[in-house]
């Protein structure tokens, strides 16, 4: 099986680029353990796949050293970000599984702009390596992103994610937790947020958000609309915890980029503005209490339905602030989850004026077999639509 690797994970004997010259001959001593445990399982890789400049970039995929990634659909101009070389590569049937990461959105988004599945897990349960040269990460960064999967269909999905999962001693997060939980009371009930924390979402994903509400009504769930708590909390946690991280080490980071790729994350320090300590460690105890609040929700419904994205894809100059703010807006759902550690599978569920669109499914704490059991029910009920045809020049 061959797959890809986005240019934040490290493959032996190959520069870890980051997308910057400045890292350009950061060679990896040895492969990152996701990379190590596909290809122990036998799987291929290709090679490395575009990324925005140290994943900084709102929905769109360039980077100072590989130029542009476009999305194969050509409805669009961009596969989303930051995973989108890897989301590119799988839906023009370049590789079968793509390695990414999500900090936020970076496997979901990239999966709905191109059509195809992608799976974030549970914080801790796939082991990752992403130390730039000794340099660990700060608390936001060990806590938000995880490595998981892109590929076309939710079979690929669980395929990788059997391999991917477990422990590895270069990563204390990652604990050893089986991949099948024990069974839940039946029906499982789905809480349905169409429009979560209530900022707007745009008729044709809550039309995408209602089919898939009754496709998992028809396979036997109970759907209810139920919105989860503390959606804008967890929201502006997360942001005060990476602009104040991002804040201190910014004037080591700003000089490696140009101004369009510094562009989303200057957007978000200006929205919210790096924090005092106080406030920092406020950030840190809301986590804790939203995490609380989802684990009491979850045991009424164990899972959520809602968007990956509340708008229709849309190209964005990546100076743009309206575009900026509306991007930051419609990712709000992906942003939480990140901010709780819980897994989620994006899916999608059809193609609208040649745009792929989906939706995804959220689980409690370390099931991600509930999201993927799920996701598989909506693909068997609206299909898989990749490998496409490209439609652009230099997909990937």
């Amino acid at each position: 099986m061959p797959f890809t690797v986005k240019e934040n994970i490290d493959i032996a004997g190959h520069p870890t680029t980051h997308g910057i010259p400045y890292f350009r001959h950061l060679v990896a001593a040895r492969d990152a353990p996701p990379v190590g445990r596909l290809r122990a399982a036998g799987a291929v890789v290709v090679g490395h796949t575009n990324m925005p400049d140290l994943t900084i970039g709102g929905n769109n995929t360039v980077s100072q050293l590989f130029g542009e990634t476009r999305n194969p659909w050509g409805a669009i101009r961009t596969p989303g970000g930051s995973s989108g070389g890897d989301a590119a590569a799988a839906a023009s049937g370049m590789a079968a599984i793509g390695l990414g990461n999500d900090a936020g959105g970076s496997v979901r988004l990239p999966a709905m702009f191109c059509g195809v599945a992608a799976l974030k897990p549970t914080y801790g349960r796939i082991p990752m390596e992403h130390r730039i040269g000794d340099t660990d990460p700060t608390l936001a960064s060990q806590l938000f992103p995880t490595d998981g999967p892109i590929a076309r269909t939710v079979a690929d999905l669980q395929a990788a994610f059997q391999v991917l999962a477990g422990t590895d001693p270069r990563d204390p997060r990652a604990v050893a937790v089986p991949l099948v939980g024990p069974p839940c009371a039946e029906p499982i009930r789905v809480a349905v947020s169409v429009d979560p924390g209530g900022l707007g979402v745009h008729p044709q994903i809550r039309t995408e958000i209602e089919r898939a509400a009754a496709a998992l009504a028809d396979a036997g769930y109970v759907v209810e609309e139920a919105e989860p708590p503390r959606i804008d909390d967890a929201t502006q946690a997360y942001s005060t915890l990476i602009t104040t991280e991002f804040g201190l080490s910014w004037p080591r980071i700003r000089p490696l980029l140009t101004a369009a790729s510094a562009a989303h994350m200057e957007l978000s320090m200006r929205r919210r503005p790096p924090a005092d300590l106080a406030a920092y460690l406020q950030a840190t105890a809301t986590r804790h209490g939203v995490m609380r609040d989802w684990a009491g929700f979850a045991q009424r419904y164990p899972l959520v339905l809602g968007p990956v994205y509340t708008e229709r894809p849309f190209d964005a100059a990546l100076d743009d602030d309206e575009a900026g703010e509306s991007i930051i807006r419609a990712m709000r759902l992906c942003t939480a989850t990140t901010f709780l550690g819980v897994p989620a599978v994006a899916v999608p569920t059809g193609v609208v004026d040649g745009q792929p669109l989906g939706v995804q499914v959220i689980g409690p704490w370390h099931r991600e077999d509930m999201c993927l059991q799920a996701a598989a029910v909506l693909e068997s009920r609206f299909g898989s639509f990749t490998p496409v045809q490209p439609a652009l020049d230099g997909v990937a």
